[in-house]
């Protein structure tokens, strides 16, 4: 396990090249997928493959990088706490991971919210033991058949293993392994089931998908994500953080308040140009080409998403 000492936990880049490809899969399948498999196909095969990584953070809580979305684990007497649980293709990796920082039974688990590189491990994960929780919505999608536009791909109801027994509305505190974990919704932002994992005494918040360290985010419009929401989640998620609180994100390195608040300054700005230009009657077409992104893509473009398909995220939601 690679445990590193709390001050160089912003500089450390925690990414997996393998677990970025997959995700890049899920969000351009066109620039990377030829023939006949799907984009979800082949995301599941490439997350498969994907290393995971173990970073220790502070106290009894771990990171685990590398198997879609980033994952948290909190270990004790009552039961290992995972939230999220990554490709089901990763199973082998994610369990050597988790046996090396203890050997706790899976006990709980948590969905930040229901795409599949964040649920995927579920049925494995309640087949050895855990109760999963997530918001009402993240059940919803996970129990019907859902289609997400921008991945041409309609997700079938998924097994009875998968779907989440235990569900909230707002907010739900745990109180496991002699620790507070406050679970809240942040309204519609990424989708309309997005929820945040705050590890009370550690000072450790893991914000799903409402935060992409590095990395323009996928914005799901067709299950009631949108942009002035991911903007909103991304002000409370600068709000709830400190300066000495870990941020683990639904992708990129494990951060900073810092870092929150420059995901969050980025996100304002290319909304704000990309708002005005459109008030000017400007199509899509014509904003893309004017670069409203430009500033930030040597930072925040490529391996997930370029910044000609973030503009349209925008576009569609201003």
């Amino acid at each position: 396990m690679d445990s590193l000492p709390l001050s160089t936990l912003p500089r450390r880049r925690f990414i997996v090249s393998a677990g970025l490809t997959a995700a890049a899969v899920i969000i351009a399948p066109r620039r990377l997928i030829s023939g006949e498999e799907s984009m979800i196909a082949a995301a599941r095969r490439k997350g498969g493959l994907a290393n995971v990584t173990t970073q220790a953070l502070r106290g009894n809580v771990s990171a685990l990088i590398g198997s879609g979305g980033n994952i948290a684990v909190l270990t004790g007497k009552d039961g290992k706490l995972i939230i999220d649980s990554g490709y089901a293709g990763s199973r082998e990796k994610i369990s050597a991971a988790l046996d090396a920082i203890s050997r706790d039974p899976i006990k709980h688990l948590v969905n930040t919210h229901w795409h599949f590189d964040h649920t995927d491990g579920n049925e494995w994960m309640h087949s050895a033991g855990a109760t999963i929780s997530a918001h009402t919505n993240t059940k919803k999608h996970l129990s019907t058949s859902t289609r997400v536009d921008d991945w041409d791909f309609t997700f079938p109801p998924s097994p009875a293993g998968v779907i989440p027994g235990e569900v909230f509305e707002t907010e739900k505190t745990l109180h496991l392994n002699g620790a507070t974990v406050v679970l809240k919704y942040y309204g519609p932002s990424h989708t309309d089931g997005d929820v945040s994992a705050y590890f009370k005494e550690a000072d450790i918040l893991h914000t799903g998908d409402t935060f992409w360290n590095g990395h323009f985010p996928f914005i799901d419009y067709s299950t009631g994500g949108n942009i002035n929401g991911m903007i909103r989640a991304a002000e409370t998620n600068v709000a709830a953080a400190s300066d000495t609180t870990i941020v683990i994100p639904g992708h990129g390195p494990v951060g900073r308040k810092a870092d929150l608040v420059e995901y969050r300054d980025m996100l304002v700005t290319i909304r704000d140009r990309v708002a005005a230009l459109k008030k000017e009657g400007r199509s899509v077409e014509e904003i893309i080409v004017l670069k409203p992104t430009a500033a930030y893509d040597a930072k925040w473009a490529g391996s997930f998403i370029d910044g000609k398909f973030f503009a349209r995220l925008v576009y569609r939601g201003v």
